[in-house]
């Protein structure tokens, strides 16, 4: 049996995660808090990776083979259908499920995935590599394969992790799964496939170009395809909330209040802001940023009793009465968006320091002003 890891409530329907190639299961770690709010999540690890033995698959072996012990699995959970998204090898493994059995997917996500993982030559020789030399030169360079070039030399410590994923893995197993992408192709098996399908791609992937999402999207009946910018193979990582959104839309368990949250968050705070928070998730701060996301900006700012202006002064005199000085520089940016003028937003603030005192309103003052100063320069550096 593949090793596997389950989350969420037992009566929940079931999603099934598969992994790319030279990871673990922890490569959905950053989804997984809030899918399981929905789902019951079950992540699996491909044999010779993280905690599956590396004997389940042996040398010939073909993505059927790797869709069965994920069926095999399905089965062992009694779950009869399944909805399933997979990355890289793991979609590949998604779309011979859902055009091979029909019965058991209800929808499937593909994430940085393909029908055809280029010729063969590049895939027998990394096979033969790894058979001589073991891992420890494909999970040396795998950052660069994985990641856009920021993202990789970051710092972040999930480069490093995932890269030890790499290095642990059982060389026969991986250099099995190698030869399985050499001769794997799925081009025309797309038209078999009948279930909702999401293709994701990462605009700066060179595993899988966003020609092979396009690929797949124009060979699966009514596919919908995403792709995103800033993000490489990995896009979960690299990309985690992204991701998330997209697959919570399609698995049709986005509620309205964080679609509607999460469209005036970006329209208030800018997609910079939304982006770098987005990036710093973790699997501790994933349900608040849910919660961030449907309440305040889903039910308060998507209220229609107030307009944004409004809304923006209300908030800045909140923040001066706080002392909230790091999230009053936010929305000092955010009023500019909705709006106001450095003048208003100053008449708010002097409002402020007859209600909120004048110590509170000083500091608010400095930091607005630095806030506007900055933000005439990047005007400027745009003209």
């Amino acid at each position: 049996m593949l090793h596997h890891r389950i989350d969420g409530p037992a009566d929940a329907p079931v999603l099934m995660l598969g992994p790319s190639l030279g990871t673990s299961l922890a490569v959905w770690d950053r989804q997984v808090p809030a899918l399981a709010q929905h789902f019951r999540v079950v992540r699996w690890d491909i044999p010779g990776h993280g905690g599956s033995p590396a004997g389940l698959l042996s040398a010939g072996a073909a993505v059927s083979d790797l869709g069965r012990l994920v069926l095999d699995l399905a089965d062992s959970l009694g779950a009869g259908r399944i909805r399933y998204a997979g990355i890289s090898l793991g979609g590949a493994v998604g779309s011979w499920l859902a055009a091979q059995h029909p019965e058991r997917v209800d929808s499937l996500a593909l994430v940085c995935s393909s029908a055809y993982f280029g010729g063969p030559d590049m895939w027998l020789e990394r096979a033969g590599t790894v058979r001589s030399k073991g891992a420890g030169p494909i999970a040396d360079s795998a950052p660069e394969r994985w990641f856009t070039p920021g993202f990789a030399n970051g710092g972040h410590a999930v480069v490093a992790e995932l890269a030890g994923d790499q290095r642990s893995v059982d060389p026969e197993a991986y250099a099995v799964c190698c030869e399985l992408l050499a001769a794997l192709d799925l081009r025309d098996e797309l038209a078999r496939i009948t279930a909702p399908t999401l293709v994701v791609a990462g605009r700066e992937d060179r595993a899988t170009p966003p020609a092979h999402a396009r690929a797949l999207a124009d060979g699966i009946a009514h596919a919908q395809l995403v792709e995103l910018p800033r993000a490489a193979h990995l896009a979960p990582v690299e990309q985690p909330r992204a991701v998330l959104d997209a697959l919570l839309s399609h698995l049709g368990s986005a509620s309205g209040l964080e679609r509607a949250g999460m469209l005036v968050r970006r329209q208030v705070l800018g997609d910079e802001h939304v982006d770098r928070a987005i990036d710093r998730t973790t699997p501790f701060t994933a349900r608040f940023q849910d919660f961030i996301t449907r309440y305040a900006w889903g039910e308060v700012w998507s209220g229609g009793t107030l307009d944004r202006r409004t809304r923006s002064c209300v908030t800045l005199t909140a923040l001066v009465a706080g002392g909230h000085l790091s999230e009053l520089a936010m929305h000092v940016r955010a009023a500019v968006r909705n709006g106001l003028t450095p003048e208003e937003i100053g008449d708010v603030l002097l409002q402020s320091a007859v209600y909120c005192g004048v110590p509170a309103a000083n500091s608010a003052f400095a930091v607005a002003d630095e806030v506007l100063q900055q933000m005439n320069r990047e005007t400027r550096d745009e003209s």
